[in-house]
């Protein structure tokens, strides 16, 4: 005669990023360690590029002191602008992160956003295209390798993302 009681449960989840005592929590210390991993390995073959660029720029910065009579055209003149290089890998890091080199923490997949990541290098290509006559030698040659291991990686991952949709639609059919 007596009715059993249904009762709807529920989870909390709590997402605050500090404890009570005012310290990270653990868990989301750990998260965002494993973030900064996922980011940094997208980025890694951007960062090769820029590894790669700057000690050819340092050899040749030492050559230019030389080379600096009267007849030397203006581009010997110009020093590799450190603030540039750290803009380029910002906006580069950016790209990486959204062409999967970040992970989503509601989902705890990696974010995919073709259409900002696409955005981001055709910034860099205006930037490029801006600049273009006024940056130093390996200033130059890091914006261009940038842009080549970033729009090679966007193909991989759109050919990839494509072959991903066209199998789903398959299945599906």
């Amino acid at each position: 005669m007596t009715e059993p009681k249904h009762e709807e449960s529920f989870k909390v989840v709590d997402r605050r990023l500090f404890s009570e005592s005012g310290e990270l929590r653990k868990d989301v210390a750990e998260q965002t360690e494993r973030e900064q991993v996922a980011a940094d390995a997208a980025a890694a073959k951007v960062a090769k590029a820029a590894q790669a660029a700057a000690p050819a720029g340092a050899r040749q910065d030492a050559a230019a002191p030389g080379a600096g009579s009267a007849g030397a055209a203006p581009a010997d003149d110009r020093r590799s602008n450190r603030n540039f290089q750290l803009l380029v890998d910002f906006i580069a890091r950016n790209a990486a992160m959204l062409l999967g080199g970040y992970t989503d923490p509601r989902t705890n997949q990696p974010l995919l956003d073709l259409d900002g990541a696409r955005e981001i290098i055709d910034m860099l290509d205006a930037l490029r295209e801006t600049t273009r006559g006024n940056l130093a030698a390996d200033d130059d040659r890091l914006l261009l390798d940038v842009i080549g291991n970033l729009k090679l990686t966007f193909m991989e991952i759109s050919k990839a993302a494509a072959a991903a949709m066209k199998e789903k639609a398959q299945t599906r059919s």
